[in-house]
């Protein structure tokens, strides 16, 4: 059976049926969709960096008239002078997603991870600025966030849902393990040096029992995570697709396989296993993996909604972040035009 996946377009601006109240501030009125009242701040890397564009985006918050929040975790960060802002409230983690109509995340790709776990029940909106090193989910420049963050508060932004996974360790039957993922769940093999024995089901259908370091399994999100320096495939984020990438397969004809949203996978480690098999969803803590364990992945019922400034290119990401357009000026032919 073959299965055709359709691009589905990012969501454009939309009214939010949580209107705020008039506010004094004479940027407020400006506003053509003010779908955003409450705003939320997190910051979890401790570089200056982060402390410094924390302070300018509460400063344009404030300067808009909306109303601030920072959680508990990134009011704790050292040299963060809350002083500065007005009108913030300080709450728990847990409760930002619940109380804001737009979560800013500052910091690098693993923030957005992170956060995703506390927001993605709420499908609050969450933007990215980038204190990090690559950011394919963190796609603000610092530079650049003064003009980024009046657009997006002016009603001027695109919505992009992504799909988490949902990862089960059952034991006889009950859920004795139970994380989710934004990028990918991976089966490793730890501190060891050896390779792991398991066999792999989709859907309840043998796969194949495999040799190999591991296994990389991930949504679009982290196709451009782990499982692509795995030699997995690019997936673009709008595809409803779950990409399984080995690591170090012992018979080279294991290739990474790309199966619907809709499947189960089910891993159980072979009896002739002779090494400790660890699972981690998205770089989390990991968990031992028994003989007599089953690891289920499937795709979780909550997403998260990523929010991009206007101009968001998926391919443009890609051209920057992994220097697709890279090449030397030698090779450059003079008077050299575009097709």
């Amino acid at each position: 059976m073959t299965y055709l996946m359709k691009l589905k377009p990012m969501e454009s601006s939309a009214q939010s049926d949580k209107l705020p109240h008039l506010s004094d501030s004479p940027h407020f009125h400006s506003i053509k969709n003010p779908a955003f009242r409450r705003i939320g701040l997190m910051g979890r890397a401790r570089k200056r960096g982060v402390i410094t564009t924390i302070h300018e985006i509460g400063q344009r918050i404030n300067e808009m008239g909306l109303s601030l929040y920072v959680d508990s975790e990134t009011a704790t960060l050292p040299d963060l002078e809350l002083e500065k802002l007005n009108q913030l409230q300080i709450v728990k983690r847990s409760l930002l997603g619940e109380i804001c109509d737009l979560v800013i995340v500052v910091g690098g790709d693993g923030s957005i991870l992170h956060a995703a776990q506390a927001l993605a029940r709420y499908r609050v909106p969450v933007l990215g600025v980038n204190r990090g090193r690559l950011g394919f989910l963190t796609d603000v420049n610092p530079d650049e966030v003064g003009v980024k963050l009046q657009q997006v508060l002016m009603g001027d932004y695109q919505l992009d849902q992504r799909f988490l996974l949902m990862m089960e360790i059952q034991e006889n039957h009950e859920i004795i393990h139970q994380d989710m993922a934004l990028n990918d769940v991976v089966l490793h093999a730890g501190k060891s040096v050896h390779m792991i024995d398991f066999q792999l089901k989709i859907d309840g259908l043998d796969v194949y029992r495999q040799h190999s370091d591991g296994l990389i399994v991930a949504t679009p999100t982290g196709s451009t995570a782990y499982a692509l320096s795995g030699g997995g495939p690019i997936i673009h984020p709008s595809l409803d697709a779950i990409c399984l990438v080995p690591m170090h397969p012992h018979t080279l004809s294991s290739r990474p396989i790309v199966v619907s949203d809709k499947s189960e996978i089910m891993i159980r480690i072979h009896k002739d296993n002779r090494t400790q098999p660890m699972v981690s969803a998205d770089g989390k803590p990991s968990i031992a993996l028994e003989q007599h364990h089953r690891l289920f992945i499937r795709k979780h019922p909550d997403k998260l909604t990523l929010l991009h400034p206007p101009g968001f290119d998926f391919y443009e990401a890609c051209r920057t972040k992994l220097n697709w357009n890279v090449h030397a000026e030698e090779f450059a032919l003079d008077g050299e035009e575009d097709l």
